[in-house]
């Protein structure tokens, strides 16, 4: 089929995969039965998503839990759907619901704790890694936990399960075993088909709850700091609790960093060697929103909102570092050179979550690049006290479902149009693994430049620099922000040297050293901005809530547009693409005849796509 009609029809893999909170006293008929009505409503897809309410005959990855995954993918396989495993049972992940710990106690989460130097007394599997004039530092369990699926297993519940290590390789190791060498055995016929990915959960270095004022720790982890570093790092460790002072400023710096790179190599890189084993790929989301760096050991690189951490009409959707992690995970897929992206979407939101939220949710995520949407989640049953259990149900128990078909075919529309085409984007804001500035962000996004984030390791790992361009898996860009001296590492500009000799390199805000070209104003950014990349998008007059998403398709150039205001949008419009346009809407895959392809007409919550049949290309 041609690209109008698959825009019309696209492939099912393109679906909603939303949670599937099975939390209940499970039967095979209802099962079958919810699978059916999630497919007549447009949903090809789930994640079986073991939840609170679950009854104690079937524990996370017992038999009986596992035959009743079967039942559900079994039957998605028979009718053509698709599905994610989860890991966990229920987060953080890395405790297989805590069989981890059970399995071996060295292999609960650890921590560094500092006591008193009078109190120097140590319990069972303690250890001390340094002292100074004041305190000992203690190497010690961090007593975390994790969300378990039964009553009495959640956040300070008596029976919580314990989290895992996940900085300790062997405990990653018993993890992996635990929960995938499981799923493969039961389910491994429908690896690489019907299951095509699975889904880790902001895995934690502590584990939630547990010991207060205490940093991430495990066993033999000086000797890693000092290897990563440079340095031996226990002279500083009381710079971890130090406020208001550079050198703590710097010493808590390098340890994140250091944490970070152990984290990926203990615990992503052995995930994702794993996935790719097997024949599934690694999603989900880290712990944090700007935590870019790990996202490069994930197939499908995914971020989560949750929390009403984003909400219409509120500065928080440009500010913040949530408001980073669309880009983000869009971005880890460019830059990567990955087929797809995720977002978990809409969680512990409430039961007061409107459609109108939903659709404008979606939309944020939509046209900063997502592909891949998880709604968060169909409850198989809101059974009592299940229905307050992290609301709503944005699926079958809510009072849109009737309708619901045509919102899960314009999601599945976009995803397909977006995932299938390349992304033309010419800016880049420079980040670290762990780190995403926002201020030039907000300024791009209210002027219709397009741009990616890009973290100092893929820059130096994975791009290639010369005085036109910095070309890093699909993209090439052709201007860089620095938005803040802290996200360069000692050896970035030296890196960037033929780029910023060629004046392509740009400091926003406040002057950073080495870096000759400042804007220290939104204005003089988009100037500057413009003058090295022609924009691609021009309206008129400019309006700071249109925003746009660019896909280049073999048979034409699609521009996806949002309207993020409270207020309609009617804007003159012009694009770089050059050839016949037609507006068409994403709900219906029709022609919009009466639409003047010479403007932009966006109601509120409200999205379309401008093709432009291929002609002369940029």
């Amino acid at each position: 089929m041609g690209l109008f009609e698959t825009f019309a029809e696209p492939p099912r893999k393109y679906t909603l995969i939303p949670f599937w909170f099975l939390n209940d006293a499970l039967d095979e008929t209802e099962l079958r039965r919810q699978i059916d009505d999630f497919a007549a409503h447009g949903v090809y897809g789930f994640i079986p998503h073991a939840r609170i309410g679950l009854p104690e005959d079937i524990p996370f990855m017992s038999d009986r839990w596992l035959h009743f995954v079967k039942i559900a993918v079994d039957y998605a396989a028979q009718k053509g759907m698709f599905v994610i495993l989860y890991d966990e049972g229920m987060y953080p992940s890395g405790s297989c619901a805590g069989q981890v710990a059970a399995a071996n106690p060295r292999h609960a989460t650890r921590c560094l704790e500092r006591r008193p130097a009078t109190h120097v007394d140590l319990g069972p599997d303690e250890e001390i890694v340094a002292r100074d004039e004041h305190w000992v530092y203690v190497h010690s369990r961090s007593m975390g936990t994790i969300r378990g699926v039964h009553y009495g297993q959640d956040d300070n519940g008596e029976s919580a399960p314990p989290s895992g290590d996940i900085l300790n390789p062997e405990a990653v190791a018993s993890f992996l075993h635990l929960t995938h060498d499981r799923h493969y055995e039961v389910l491994g016929e429908h690896f690489g088909k019907t299951i095509f990915a699975i889904f880790t959960d902001e895995p934690g270095m502590l584990g939630r709850g547990g010991k207060k004022d205490v940093k991430p720790w495990t066993w033999g982890l000086e000797g890693f700091l000092e290897q990563h570093l440079g340095y031996d790092f226990r002279p500083f460790l009381g710079q971890l609790w130090a406020k208001d002072s550079a050198e703590a400023e710097r010493r808590q710096a390098d340890f994140a960093r250091a944490l970070n790179a152990r984290l990926e190599q203990t615990f992503y890189k052995p995930y994702s060697e794993w996935c790719v084993r097997h024949n599934v790929a690694l999603t989900g989301h880290p712990a944090g929103p700007m935590d870019i760096g790990t996202l490069k050991h994930f197939q499908i690189p995914g971020q989560d909102v949750v929390w009403r951490y984003l909400e219409p009409f509120q500065d928080k959707s440009l500010e913040g570092p949530q408001s980073t992690m669309g880009k983000s995970s869009a971005s880890a897929q460019a830059n990567y050179g990955r087929e797809r992206n995720l977002n978990e979407c809409f969680g512990a939101y409430g039961w007061e979550f409107t459609y109108e939220e939903m659709r404008w949710v979606s939309n944020w995520l939509l046209v900063r690049g997502v592909n891949l949407l998880s709604p968060h989640a169909f409850y198989y049953s809101v059974r009592g006290k299940r229905r307050d259990e992290r609301p709503p149900d944005v699926g079958p128990n809510n009072t849109w479902w009737d309708g619901y078909r045509v919102y899960a075919d314009y999601c599945r529309r976009v995803c397909w149009l977006l995932a299938e085409g390349q992304q033309v984007c010419r800016v880049a804001i420079l980040g670290t693994p762990i780190d995403l500035p926002w201020n030039a962000a907000r300024v791009l996004f209210e002027h219709q430049i397009d741009f990616n984030y890009m973290d100092t390791d893929t820059l130096a790992l994975h791009a290639t620099v010369d005085k036109d361009a910095i070309e890093v898996g699909n993209m090439r860009y052709e201007a860089l922000i620095i938005d803040g001296a802290e996200t360069l590492a000692p050896d970035t500009l030296g890196r960037l040297k033929p780029f910023l000799d060629a004046g392509r390199i740009i400091a926003y805000g406040e002057p950073v050293g080495g870096i000759p070209h400042l804007a220290g104003t939104p204005a003089q950014l988009v100037e500057a901005v413009g003058a090295l990349a022609a924009p691609d998008v021009k309206i008129s007059p400019a309006h700071r809530d249109l925003r746009y998403h660019h896909v280049r398709h073999a048979e034409a150039d699609a521009y996806f547009f949002t309207n993020e205001g409270r207020e309609p949008i009617d804007l003159e419009l012009d694009v770089a693409a050059k050839g016949p346009r037609e507006w068409r809407d994403p709900e219906t895959a029709q022609v919009l005849t009466a639409a003047d392809v010479n403007r932009v007409q966006l109601a509120p919550y409200a999205g379309r796509i401008l093709f432009v049949r291929t002609g002369s290309q940029q």
